[in-house]
Order: structure tokens, then C-alpha cells, then sequence
């Protein structure tokens, strides 16, 4: 069950702010003013939205679309199953524009004598973190358009569509980011090392961004049982989906 909702007022126009327990910001939806829940004083940082291209009547093309791209997936996927629910959210994200640089040490054991190595690993990230704490939203493959973002805008958002705030706040955002990166730079360098004996992660932060996505939520019937999907709403892209195999539930 989701859990209880509270509110607050809001500062800027005086209607109730809705939010839920260990939701840090929320966003009104009368004048789409944007607030700490802590303090009740308004949020600084640069908050923007990705707009939703479909109504829950087009959101049907990219989903048949998928359904029937694919060789893995039954070839009467497309035309015999059943969409059951069709819901748009719009979820919370910080991108964190990074620059990462990762100085490091490592043993190169491919040839004889094995011999070490030392290096320096730059990259420039615009990292995607979720602003939910619990979630199997695949994040890292989502590639969010981030070239149609706007400035947040409480209009464009549709009447039938959920808008989640987020449950964690800027500075938790950036540990997280510095963290995946890390791990991240440490895979990257067993292309080229064998052991790691050191390795130190800078990171130059650029530019922090609040953003909400749309994304559609998808539950579809094939054969008596349900599967679902998610669709980018800002292109029509599949993010991740069940896929049902022959007889039984999923591949």
C-alpha cells in the first residue's frame, strides 16, 4: 500500500502541497512552485521537466512497436496481447555534469613478466541518478534526452499523469553519482590492468540539475499471464520489458 499522503502549504500560492513521508521536494501542482519540505523555503536549484510526446492512445504505437521488433519475442506478441494498464509518471532525477578524472596503479599480467602499469582515466559524464530510494528503474540505460529539456513547467504536465518528488536531496544526489562513478572507472580499468593496486576518483562537478521524465508505465496480457514495459515518453523509447517465451512466463 502507498503510504499516507501529508501536505503542507504552499509559499508561493497557498494551496496544499501534497507529499509523502521521506519525500525531501516537492512541487506544486496549482502554480508548479517547487519547495523544501523541511524548511518550507523554496528550492534554488535549476529544476526542469522533459515533455511527454503521447496520450494514452498514441503511447500504443512504440509499445506494438516493440512487441513486435525483436527475435526473441513470439511472433503473435504484437497482435494478441492485451494492455491492461497504461499509466504515465513523471520521476525524479539529479543530473550530476561531471568531469571524472581517476588516477591509478595496476599489475598487467596478459604478458611475461607481468609488469605495472600507471595511468590516468578522464571522462565527462552527464550522470543520471533517481531520486527514488527504492526502485528497479534501470537507470544507467536510460539515455536521457537531456537536449529537450525546459524549465520545469507545472501546464505541460497532463491531468491523468502521477508526479513523484524526490526522496533524496541535492548533496546525497552527488555522493551517489561519485560513488557509481567510482565503481564505474574501477570496471573501466580491467581493460587495461589486471589487478588495481590503487586508484583515486576526482570529480569536477559542473552543473546539478533537478529533472522530471515522463515515463510510461506498462502491464500487458499475453496467454493468461501479465508482463510489463517501460516507455521514454520524451521519444517513444523501450527501456526495459518482459519478454514472454513460448510456454511459460519470461526468458
Amino acid at each position: 500500500m502507498d503510504a499516507v499522503a501529508q501536505n503542507i502549504r504552499c509559499s508561493h500560492c497557498g494551496a496544499p502541497v501534497e507529499f509523502k513521508p521521506g519525500e525531501l521536494i516537492a512541487t506544486c501542482k496549482y502554480c508548479g512552485f517547487t519547495t523544501v519540505i523541511e524548511t518550507g523555503q523554496a528550492f534554488t536549484f535549476d529544476h526542469s521537466l522533459l515533455l511527454n510526446r503521447f496520450d494514452q492512445t498514441q503511447i500504443e504505437t512504440p509499445i506494438r512497436d516493440w512487441m513486435r521488433g525483436g527475435f526473441l519475442k513470439p511472433g503473435d506478441l504484437a497482435k494478441k496481447a492485451k494492455l491492461s494498464e497504461k499509466n504515465l509518471v513523471y520521476l525524479p532525477f539529479w543530473v550530476v555534469a561531471v568531469e571524472a578524472k581517476t588516477t591509478y596503479k595496476g599489475i598487467f599480467e596478459r604478458i611475461t613478466p607481468a609488469i605495472v602499469k600507471e595511468g590516468k582515466l578522464e571522462k565527462e559524464y552527464s550522470w543520471l541518478v533517481l531520486a527514488r530510494k527504492a526502485s528497479d528503474f534501470p537507470t544507467r540505460e536510460y539515455n536521457v534526452p537531456l537536449e529537450g529539456k525546459i524549465p520545469f513547467d507545472f501546464r505541460k504536465i497532463e491531468g491523468f499523469a502521477k508526479v513523484l518528488n524526490s526522496e533524496i536531496d541535492r548533496d546525497y544526489a552527488l555522493e551517489l553519482a561519485k560513488t557509481q562513478i567510482e565503481a564505474h572507472h574501477r570496471f573501466l580499468l580491467q581493460q587495461d590492468v589486471d589487478k588495481i593496486l590503487e586508484s583515486k576518483t576526482e570529480l569536477n562537478l559542473k552543473q546539478m540539475v533537478y529533472l522530471h521524465a515522463p515515463l510510461w508505465f506498462i502491464k500487458y496480457e499475453y496467454k493468461g499471464n501479465l508482463f510489463q514495459l517501460i516507455i521514454d515518453g520524451a521519444t517513444g523509447t523501450a527501456l526495459k520489458g518482459d519478454i514472454p517465451s513460448a510456454k511459460f512466463g519470461l526468458l
